[in-house]
Formats: C-alpha cells, structure tokens, sequence
C-alpha cells in the first residue's frame, strides 16, 4: 500500500498495469476523509493526457519510479468519468461506482480495518502530501493532429476506339486513244502488217488505293504522386478548472472566497 510520504513520489510520475504498460502520469492522489489513507490515484490518459481515469491506489506498489497498479492498462482507460464537487472531493454515489467497476465489494470495504468496523468508508477528497494544503488544477487543452487514410487514388488504363478522317491522294491510269496519220516515218511501221485482219491489243490500267495499318507509339507516361496542403481547421473542446472556498476565515469580510 502507498503510504502518504510516498504521495510526492508517485505524483506526476508514470502509472505501469501488471504486465509494466504505461497507463499515463498520476495526477491526483485521493484521500478517504475518515481514515486520512491514499485511496485513488487519478491517471492522466489518452492523447497528450487529456483525460483522467480513477484506479484503487490499496494495493499499488511503488517500483523504482514509477508506480504499479494491479489492473490492465485498458481496464484503466476504459473506467467510468466521475464528477467532483469544488472541493476536490468524490461523493459517496461516484466513489461506489469506481468500487463496482473495479469488482471491489462495497460492502465489505464497511469492514475494512482503515475504516473502522461496521463504518461505511467516507468520501475521497484529494489533498497534497507535503502538508495540509489543498492543490487546485486545471485542464488544459492540448491539440494535435493524427494521420489516417482519407481515400485512395488509382491509375486505370482502358482503350477507347474513336473515328479519324484524313485526305489520301490517289492515282489511277485511264485509256486515252490517240490517232496519228501515216507519214513518210511511220509508214514502213503500219504497213509490216496483212492488209486486212482482225487483231486485238490489251492494256492493263493500274491504280493506287488507300491502305490503313495501325501501330502503338508511345505518347506520354502518366505516374501518380502526392503532395501535402496545409489548411486551417478551428477545434472546440470543453477543460475542467478546479475551485477552492475558503470558510471560516477573516478574509473579505468572512465571506467564501474562490480561488
């Protein structure tokens, strides 16, 4: 068990589960007010210690420099938010519901030797170890950022078919008959013939027609990258202030005064 010259060392020191997992750092150590012994020790948890989670400081142990709870790290994490009132104190209600979260019997605590037989233990307050005074917190906001996946991008290569028109010149042959009269140089040509026949004379005509083949040729080369953009984005979140009264004194006129 944590005595109370023990406090100020576990205070902002880090909390370990059985196992040696970091919980968190220990923020407030709860009193019983009957009894005056450590009962709690309030963890600050989550990202940047936003959070506080409440864990039985009876059967901590204090190693090396840290402290050492007897419950795993996600049970800690995961235990009921309780309120307490201005002077840092757990109500009887709130401070039940931690004992049946953790599976403490509630009613056998009524006969807990620190509390006295038959006497239901008193109400939490949280208290500095060094002396008699009462320490006062805050909450702070703290952001940050995490990194998670928005989407995802992928490149898809498909094929499309699509119609193109161009203009080709072509040639043909065509039959021009020509007629040239009989002179003194062809003469002897047109007369190596019989004199009256029947003859034939073929000519092959040509002409050149469009022929379309197509190949691939590389055009460009498409990658896919990333870049960061930063932008402004405003969050909103609630903190927690601890208040102090003061009773009984001089000050202001005998009033309560708030600090």
């Amino acid at each position: 068990m944590i005595t109370r010259e023990q406090i100020a060392t576990v205070l902002d020191h880090p909390v370990h589960d059985a196992r040696g997992d970091k919980i968190g750092d220990a923020s407030h150590v709860f009193f019983d007010d009957v009894t005056g012994e450590p009962e709690w020790v309030s963890v600050k948890t989550g990202l940047f210690g936003t959070s506080e989670s409440f864990v039985p400081i009876h059967d901590a142990a204090l190693v090396e420099d840290h402290l050492e709870v007897p419950y795993a790290k996600d049970k800690v994490k995961d235990a009921p938010n309780v309120d307490i009132d201005a002077g840092g104190h757990l109500s009887e209600q709130e401070e039940q519901r931690l004992y049946q979260y953790y599976g403490i019997d509630w009613d056998a605590a009524w006969q807990d030797p620190r509390t006295g037989t038959g006497q239901m233990p008193g109400t939490t307050g949280t208290a500095d170890a060094a002396d008699d005074s009462m320490t006062r917190s805050e909450e702070e906001m703290h952001i940050g950022v995490e990194r998670r996946e928005a989407g995802r991008a992928r490149l898809r290569k498909y094929v499309v078919t699509e119609e193109q028109q161009y203009t080709v010149p072509v040639r043909h042959e065509e039959v021009r008959v020509e007629r040239e009269p009989i002179t003194d140089t062809n003469r002897d040509r047109a007369m190596a013939g019989p004199d009256i026949t029947e003859a034939e004379h073929d000519v092959t005509l040509y002409e050149e027609q469009p022929v379309v083949e197509t190949r691939a040729v590389p055009k460009e080369r498409v990658r896919l990258t990333t870049e960061e953009v930063t932008e402004e984005e405003t969050v909103t979140g609630e903190v927690r202030k601890e208040r102090i009264e003061t009773e009984g004194t001089e000050e202001q006129g005998d009033q309560r005064r708030r600090h």
